[in-house]
């Protein structure tokens, strides 16, 4: 288990305002796996954590406990594949670096 990790993913699916369904059915795994990523029964792959970090538009830094700084803005990625999310990501990173 990531110290800090549950408590992490729990409260960013709150505050994005998802179910654990929601969540589940947005990462392609049973509601099951992200009620065990909540609670600490269960670490997610690689894959999932990056998907995780996209879903709640934060780091993978953050939710491994690196960075402490919370993400300021929700960027709702209702029905967007992980692909898209990554796209849509990218594209803002871009503009961020030609200020």
């Amino acid at each position: 288990m990531i110290n800090g990790l549950p408590e992490k993913l729990k409260d960013l699916r709150i505050k994005y305002g998802l179910s654990q369904k929601d969540v589940a059915t947005r990462l392609g795994i049973s509601p099951s796996i992200v009620s065990g990523y909540e609670t600490g029964d269960r670490t997610p792959s690689t894959e999932n954590l990056l998907a995780l970090s996209y879903l709640y538009n934060c780091t993978t830094d953050y939710l491994l406990g690196r960075d402490t700084s919370t993400p300021d803005s929700i960027l709702d990625v209702t029905g967007l594949t992980p692909n898209q999310i990554l796209s849509i990501t990218n594209l803002i990173n871009s503009i961020r670096d030609n200020r």
